[in-house]
């Protein structure tokens, strides 16, 4: 800003408005955070990490108290392994409403389909559909780990992890080569690359007598039941994900950078964990959401289109009241204030011609504040009011929290959206914030880590007051 501070505004570069003890800050959050996202490659890791980060704070399953709720008492609930609602309570009554903060655990990634293994000229492979918004040929030649969990005939239920540790074998998905790509080179991307070539090397030793017929495919089926103990009729009911076999990196010589896969959504996911293991005795009751299947529209008993929220915040009041009614619930959340915590694009010098620059968010300038998403003229859009959006200034301002504003691209390029408009259903003010990103959807995102050290920072603000 000017120097009287209060006629123009410009972005803050939050490296430059840290002390020395914040700087040292900034560097452990990252190597905190790094940890986290190499472990959370799926939704099921990220809400399976969490659990286990709220249990050591002293978090117990709303369901396992027997006795009412009191101020300062931390309670979660897990909804089928994929997504998880936590909330420590506050002093307020519940007609004051809560503060909420909303993130998603799911990212894009390639799903084994329900009958994925085959053979074919020699080779065994396993066929994949898409899940989320991808650009298919960023999953080209690349080393893929398998994550998931299998189910067995008898209900046992068999854990999956492979392709992480050094020594384990990862999978691929190949490219042609460019000798031979005339006719690939002259396509449009999106059908140089078909969903349905996706299909990923598993194996190429045979099994068997030389007269058998796919004798790859049994050997893949055997090692699989000798290392899991599972067959093939099993995959029917799995759910099993490939993903990036990368770790976490620093990016660049100042290691100011974080790459990894999966940060859309979880680096908010991990600041939204953060705060709330730092909040104690709130005004208002603060909750934490993990959502799943926010990248293909919140669909499902784990999306946030479900009633998973208002269930738990009903046995929330039932445990805090003792005199739970519909309508209790409802001033509740009608009462509430909550962020949508989803990130947004950062400028990227080589594409910026997709961007508006007045509106769009750099990295290293602190958290953004999306007031709008959806598409074209607002489409789908949660577009959050004024007077929130002059509240949540408010409040960062008074933390010292380093904000932008941003915006996700041109007004006719495209769009985006997030879980904004399924808490805004409940009567709610909500508006986005999280951080920013280069290469979203890709899988080896860029984030900043001064920009995760502020967006933990505008978390428990707003959790706490």
């Amino acid at each position: 800003m000017d120097k009287d501070n209060r006629l123009t505004y410009a972005r803050k570069i939050v490296w430059d408005y840290l002390n020395e003890r914040e700087k040292k800050e900034v560097m452990d959050t990252g190597e905190e955070y790094k940890r986290f996202i190499g472990r959370a490659k799926t939704e099921r890791e990220a809400v399976a990490l969490a659990v286990e980060f709220l249990q050591q704070r002293g978090f117990v399953t709303l369901d396992s108290l027997r006795r009412p709720l009191q101020p300062g008492d931390k309670v979660y609930a897990v909804i089928k392994d994929k997504s998880l609602v936590m909330a420590v309570v506050g002093k307020q009554r519940p007609e004051a409403g809560a503060n909420i903060i909303g993130a998603h655990v799911d990212s894009p990634r390639l799903d084994l389909k329900v009958h994925p293994l085959y053979e074919e000229t020699g080779l065994a492979l396993l066929k994949t559909h898409y899940y989320g918004g991808i650009k298919k040929y960023h999953w080209l030649a690349l080393p893929l780990a398998l994550h998931g969990v299998v189910y067995r005939s008898d209900g046992s239920r068999v854990n999956v992890c492979l392709g992480e540790n050094i020594d384990d074998p990862v999978f691929t998905i190949t490219d042609l080569l460019p000798h031979l790509a005339k006719e690939q080179f002259e396509k449009k991307v999106q059908e140089a690359f078909p969903g349905e070539k996706l299909n990923a090397l598993c194996g190429a030793l045979p099994a068997g007598n030389r007269d058998e017929q796919e004798r790859i495919k049994k050997n893949v089926l055997n090692l699989l039941h000798h290392k899991y103990g599972i067959n093939e009729e099993d995959l029917v009911s799995a759910e099993l994900e490939l993903v990036p076999a990368i770790q976490p990196r620093d990016v660049g010589l100042d290691r100011a950078l974080v790459g990894a896969y999966g940060q859309d959504d979880r680096v908010c996911a991990y600041a939204l964990l953060s705060a709330m293991g730092q909040v104690k005795q709130p005004e208002h009751t603060a909750v934490g959401i993990m959502a799943d299947k926010e990248e293909i529209g919140s669909y499902g008993n784990t999306g946030m289109q479900s009633e998973f929220l208002a269930n738990f915040l009903a046995e929330l009041l039932e445990k805090s009241a003792g005199n739970y009614s519909e309508l209790q619930l409802r001033r509740f959340l009608a009462s509430s204030r909550a962020i949508s915590a989803d990130v947004n694009a950062a400028m990227d010098p080589d594409f910026e011609d997709v961007m508006e620059k007045n509106n769009a968010a750099r990295l290293g300038c602190g958290v953004v504040i999306t007031k709008y998403t959806g598409s074209g003229g607002k489409k789908g859009a949660n577009d959050a009011h004024a007077a929130y959006m002059a509240h949540i200034r408010s409040l960062f301002h008074r933390h010292g929290v380093i904000w932008q504003a941003g915006e996700l691209g041109k007004v006719d390029q495209g769009g985006g959206g997030t879980i904004a408009h399924l808490l805004a259903v409940f009567g709610m003010d909500v508006v986005d914030c999280g951080a920013a990103l280069l290469g979203m959807h890709s899988p080896f995102e860029i984030s900043h880590k001064a920009d995760i050290y502020m967006m933990c920072r505008a978390y428990l603000a707003f959790l706490q007051n």
